[in-house]
């Protein structure tokens, strides 16, 4: 099992990341319950080997952002990679709505750096597809601002394979982000065509958001490897291919090195097999 991902000759990563999205309050919505502490579990990520960090625009609005730049200024000299995501607008908590006009686009790009303080953005992924826009309306606009060097890559948020190539025919795409766990595997054949072109496959809701937690094939695994469900989770979603980047998001400093320590399980043939049985 290979520990890190390689999107090109600069950017090497090491494969268990951290997403933000937990960080802002209730409906992903409003600024952090304990917004001094946001920042810091994100610096217990970095001081603990993670150097891929997943966020968006959408997040609080802008809050998981602010949190984020606050944590890389307190870590100057750590090299991280950081992922966002435009194309959505937000209207109140738990409230997502699409919107790929370019000019909204390119807006939110230039919110995302000026909010997270960066002069680049190693990857920026078109959260969703607009259906409203054409898919080449949407990816040019984020095209225009690759050439202009305020992104380097590009990626996919929630895709299907035929939306991935199509796009592939437009501009080279490095990543998709599409919902991927033990017990919702509905994209495998989007994994098994990353795996083929070297697409990075960011798998979101990598625990389920807690569901795993009292399935008993799971706890029984888990007993056996002394550690906890999600660490199992993770565990098998680093094992089951290269190309996942898996970002468990987190509140807790705690938690965050609770589920880096699923870098260090290796599970058994047998096993990894009678978790994969769980979507069947």
């Amino acid at each position: 099992m290979e520990k890190t991902f390689t999107f090109d000759a600069d950017l090497t990563v090491n494969r268990l990341g951290y997403g933000t999205m937990q960080l802002p309050g209730t409906g992903v919505w409003g600024p952090a319950a304990d917004p001094e502490h946001a920042p810091q579990v994100i610096e217990t990520a970095i001081d603990n080997g993670v150097n891929f960090i997943d966020t968006a625009d959408a997040y609080g609005p802008l809050y998981a952002n602010h949190y984020l730049r606050a944590a890389l200024r307190a870590r100057p000299h750590a090299h991280v990679m950081v992922a966002t995501k435009v194309g959505y607008t937000r209207q109140g908590p738990g409230i997502w709505t699409p919107l790929g006009a370019p000019q909204y686009l390119k807006q939110q790009v230039e919110l995302n750096l000026l909010t997270l303080g960066l002069d680049h953005i190693d990857l920026l992924q078109l959260h969703r597809i607009d259906p409203d826009y054409p898919l080449a309306v949407q990816l040019e606009a984020l095209k225009d601002l690759q050439k202009e060097g305020k992104i380097r890559h590009v990626g996919l948020s929630q895709v299907t394979v035929d939306q991935l190539k199509a796009a592939e025919k437009i501009m080279p795409i490095v990543s998709v982000q599409n919902q991927y766990n033990l017990i919702n595997r509905s994209d495998e054949a989007l994994l098994t065509y990353c795996e083929a072109h070297h697409i990075a496959f960011i798998p979101w809701y990598p625990l389920a958001t807690g569901k795993l937690i009292t399935n008993p094939t799971l706890l029984a695994i888990a007993k056996k490897y002394d550690a906890v469900p999600s660490q199992i989770a993770l565990a098998w979603l680093l094992q089951r291919s290269d190309v996942i980047l898996p970002i468990p998001g987190t509140k807790s400093s705690n938690h965050e090195l609770q589920n880096l320590k699923a870098r260090d399980l290796t599970l058994s043939a047998t096993d990894f097999d009678a978790l994969k049985a769980l979507a069947n």
